[in-house]
């Protein structure tokens, strides 16, 4: 017997599957960007892509829906089994579509590679909610009721999913793992609707296109569970750790005919040195481990950053005691069974600008070495961070900050802005650069309340000559002053994203970045 169809949307079936739906929607969107991230990088580009598709999708997936709905009553499991579908083989997908999109750039590429992988799916899950509507309302009386009623539920769902995700979910269980469960979950989702489809609005056909999805579904996730990387015969590189953590994708590469080791995130090289030696090869961080030569009797240093953990080592052979501040725990896993860093002082892990506020010791040195590929934490080179820093140090306490642009012969926008900054904290800086003769290159500032004396007799001859020769002029009235409320860096870093992104391409392969 037909029932009509307000009992049928005042169902508790029907608030569950766009409760379920709305859930779909956050995680794909959320874990969107660890699929990108490693590729293109955890830039804003990546994130503005995913929300820009995101939007598009839904508006796309309500109006379609719309039209549907319209035409007839029944269709709601076949849209939900086709999202599912979709879902389930976007880690399939991922790959090819990533290396397709690699010559467009990073803003373009990014964009375009999250449309085709993560649109479809969107798309039919927005048609979900103009169905449920018209399901939900038995006469024009009670549409606006209805209508409000599907999408709380919706957004109450998109609220849980992402709590749920980001909270419990994906700190055990990796990106795309959590795809494929989305997958099939959406799959046995349609299979449930459509039985009762078939009985309650006596769709003959509800069953049998669910059904079909569902096994071509069950039928090809052995692919699709094993696709992961593409595999390379390349016998140059060694993967010994990999780790999806909730900041990125964390591995140890080691290159046995160079003899180099290689701490990554994403498309980021954070850390390297030598395999047989354990030596540290990033020129930068030689830069500033002189700087205790310049400032005798120092003893307690902070490295916010702590990446292979070489700095801090290398202070320890000057008698410092150096707390570490790591974002990623993954990262500092690594560097311990990888790159034998033990830490001399307290090893916190935690987001900088929370942690340094809770922080009541004074440190004669604050290293801030926070550099990634894709984008710097733009909150930690802001007036308000810098003044935070300052707070930390001694009276003779130092500053040291790398940054990774163009030189542009001094007059790159992005080196003369966090210069100008710096000046706004402190009234004396120092800039290095970290290979004379390369345009892009490490930038090392050294900001103190005190004139630094490059002609100390406490430092050696040897030293003072190799830090004269990596000196530089650099303006600061060019650039402009980056604060909490705006900051312009993102843009102004774009194109040494792009170029820094491609080096480590170059070097170790477009599959090496592929989730």
């Amino acid at each position: 017997m037909n029932q009509p169809s307000s009992n049928i949307l005042g169902k508790t079936w029907l608030y569950c599957t766009v409760f379920l739906t709305g859930a779909a929607v956050m995680v794909i969107e959320l874990l969107g960007t660890r699929l990108i991230a490693p590729f293109y990088g955890a830039s804003l580009y990546v994130w503005t892509s995913l929300i820009s598709v995101t939007l598009i999708a839904l508006a796309i997936g309500y109006y379609w829906g719309g039209i549907w709905a319209d035409k007839t009553r029944s269709g709601l499991s076949l849209i939900i089994a086709i999202s599912g579908f979709l879902t389930l083989i976007i880690p399939w997908l991922t790959g090819p579509i990533l290396l397709a999109t690699d010559p467009l750039g990073l803003r373009l590429g990014s964009f375009v590679s999250t449309l085709i992988l993560f649109s479809p799916s969107l798309i039919m899950l927005g048609m979900v909610g103009p169905f449920a509507v018209k399901l939900s309302t038995a006469t024009l009386a009670n549409v606006g009721a209805s209508t409000g009623s599907i999408y709380a539920v919706s957004t109450v769902g998109s609220v849980i999913g992402t709590l749920f995700l980001g909270f419990y979910l994906f700190p055990v269980i990796g990106s795309r793992e959590i795809f494929i469960g989305v997958g099939i979950a959406l799959l046995l989702l349609a299979m449930i609707v459509a039985v009762i489809e078939h009985r309650y609005l006596k769709s003959k056909m509800a069953v049998l296109p669910a059904a079909v999805l569902l096994v071509i579904g069950i039928g090809i996730f052995p692919q699709i569970a094993n696709s992961g990387r593409i595999q390379s015969s390349d016998e140059a590189f060694q993967t010994r750790f990999e780790r999806e953590s909730l900041y990125g994708w964390v591995r140890v590469i080691d290159k046995p005919k160079e003899n180099i080791r290689l701490l990554t995130v994403d498309a980021s090289t954070i850390g390297a040195a030598s395999i047989s030696h354990g030596q540290n090869l990033l020129t930068y961080q030689k830069i500033v481990t002189h700087i205790p030569a310049l400032v005798p009797n120092m003893k307690r240093a902070l490295l916010i950053g702590q990446g292979a953990g070489h700095m801090a080592m290398t202070l320890k052979e000057y008698g410092i005691v150096t707390d570490t501040l790591e974002i990623d725990p993954a990262v500092a896993e690594a560097a311990s069974k990888f790159f034998g860093f033990v830490p001399t002082g307290k090893a916190i892990i935690g987001d900088a600008r929370y942690e340094i506020r809770q922080l009541k010791d004074t440190y004669d040195l604050v290293i801030l070495d926070v550099f990634t590929g894709g984008s710097e934490p733009t909150h930690l080179l802001t007036v308000e961070s810098l003044a935070q820093l300052r707070g930390l140090l001694s009276d003779q306490g130092i500053l040291a900050l790398n940054f990774v642009s163009f030189f542009d012969n001094g007059e790159n926008p992005a080196l003369t802005s966090v210069a100008r900054t710096l000046s706004r904290v402190f009234p004396y800086q120092q800039v290095f650069i970290s290979d004379p003769g390369r345009d892009f290159n490490d930038f090392i500032f050294l900001a103190t309340n005190h004139a630094i004396d490059l002609e100390a007799e406490s430092l050696p001859n040897v030293h003072r000559s190799w830090l004269k020769h990596r000196l530089l002029d650099v303006d600061p009235s060019q650039g402009v002053i980056l604060t909490d409320n705006l900051s312009q860096l993102e843009l102004l870093q774009t194109r040494k994203s792009e170029h820094y992104r491609r080096i480590i391409v170059d070097s170790l392969g477009s599959n090496h970045f592929i989730r």
